[in-house]
């Protein structure tokens, strides 16, 4: 018997299933991602861990995407410029205190270089289409990079709050600040200039790009989506294997996947092999922090993908996460409204019931800043639930504790420490967080 089907049959027999039965992903193989380059991933392992491209040289891409905070960092709403160690322990900086904090939960990255992740961040301002990559800064910024999750870090280097730094405080932020983002004494051409004057990087760039006569950003960004690609590839959890018929799950697991891919309709939106459909969907998520406005805006408001299509059909929609590893990417939520994960399932399930009786219970920390705007606002929370579609559907104590163990069956200990780790060191001489 085919090990899909005899799975299929196990369920069905463990809980007396009527036809039709349920319908699993197919087990991930290698064919589901793009291959990489040795030579790249081991050049951009060293530039994601090396602070050299922050404006202040004090950042780097690994500050907020931790493999201690499964890829993320363990804030509801994470400090980037302005803040001074790592994961909940990161603080304010007294002497340079961060304008606001980052307005949206620090996204995972596992399996970034699967094939079907086609659309990126939580509203999907960036995205591959027909005629190409789509990004809010125009195609004349696509060029050059050779997948979307490369264009992709162009976004948080060009960020005062997240690594390029206050207004005017170094060439970075300066740059940025006037618009200058591209060609000689543009933002991404300082930085290359940091990574092109020490030695052992334009040796790891010649190996990695050979004949290309050059080291520009968009060889930096390319390097570092291969190292993501690689390090953080996770298709070994106990889900995994019980898809190929070579493991068993725990009772309750068990009794989780029936919720999950049963009554509970958890994988209406969170299909597929990593489930997610990669759509957008509006579930009255609490909003908190500085939302997402314009400097000239006021609003602490966050509409989502309606910031991206304009549509007001999308207001308070977001991207549906992948789940793969989810038990260690907390705080949850797109504003990491959740502390507690089974909290936060509870009033997934029911939101537009929960989102009044919300508790508050989020990592932050202190800066004076209002963090609570919106939810203050008894008609901005009219708002968020009114914009769900669908029913809310009540889980019983019982139910939660069973898709808590089938969420942990989707954790990957051997992809959670990555492939290659964390470095002891980096070409700049730069501290590396560990």
């Amino acid at each position: 018997m085919a090990p899909m089907l005899r799975r299929l049959v196990t369920a069905l027999c463990l809980f007396a299933l009527p036809a039709p039965a349920m319908e699993f992903p197919a087990p991930v193989d290698d064919a589901d991602y793009r291959t990489t380059d040795p030579a790249k991933v081991a050049l951009g392992q060293l530039l994601f861990w090396d602070p050299i491209l922050s404006g202040n040289r004090n950042i780097s891409c690994g500050t907020c995407h931790h493999p201690r905070f499964g890829t993320g960092d363990g804030l509801s709403l994470g400090l980037g410029e302005g803040g001074v160690g790592l994961g909940p322990d990161r603080v304010a900086d007294p002497e340079n205190p961060p304008e606001q904090r980052i307005p949206r939960n620090a996204p995972a990255l596992w399996n970034l270089g699967a094939h079907e992740f086609t659309v990126l961040f939580h509203d999907g301002r960036i995205e591959v289409t027909e005629d190409g990559l789509r990004t809010p800064m125009g195609p004349e910024m696509t060029e050059g990079f050779d997948t979307l999750l490369s264009a992709q870090t162009m976004f948080p280097v060009l960020s005062p709050d997240e690594m390029a730094g206050h207004y005017s405080e170094n060439e970075i932020a300066q740059a940025v600040r006037i618009g200058r983002i591209t060609g000689p004494g543009g933002a991404w051409d300082l930085l290359s200039d940091r990574v092109r004057a020490i030695p052992e990087y334009v040796s790891l760039w010649e190996a990695a790009f050979p004949g290309d006569d050059r080291l520009d950003f968009t060889d930096i960004s390319d390097a570092i989506a291969q190292f993501m690609e690689h390090e953080w590839r996770s298709d070994t959890s106990p889900f995994d294997v019980w898809l190929q018929g070579e493991g068993d799950l725990p009772s309750d697991a068990l009794a989780g996947l029936e919720l999950f891919y049963g009554s509970a309709g958890c994988a209406t939106c969170h299909s597929g092999p990593f489930q997610t459909d990669h759509a957008f969907h509006a579930m009255a998520q609490p909003q908190l922090g500085p939302g997402k406005a314009a400097r000239f805006e006021t609003h602490a408001r966050d509409d989502g993908r309606m910031r991206v299509t304009g549509d007001a059909g999308d207001r308070f929609a977001f991207r549906t996460p992948s789940l793969r590893n989810v038990t260690l990417t907390g705080p949850w939520g797109h504003a990491g409204a959740y502390a507690d994960l089974r909290a936060f399932l509870r009033d997934h399930a029911a939101p537009r019931g929960a989102l009044p009786g919300y508790g508050r219970d989020v990592v932050l920390p202190a800066l004076e800043v209002e963090d609570w705007r919106v939810l203050d606002d008894p008609e901005q929370v009219a708002a968020l639930r009114a914009a769900v579609r669908g029913h809310d559907r009540a889980l019983a104590e019982a139910e939660v504790s069973a898709l808590l163990a089938f969420l942990e069956a989707l954790r990957d200990d051997a992809a959670q420490v990555g492939r290659l780790g964390v470095p002891e060191t980096v070409p700049s001489g730069l501290a590396v967080d560990k």
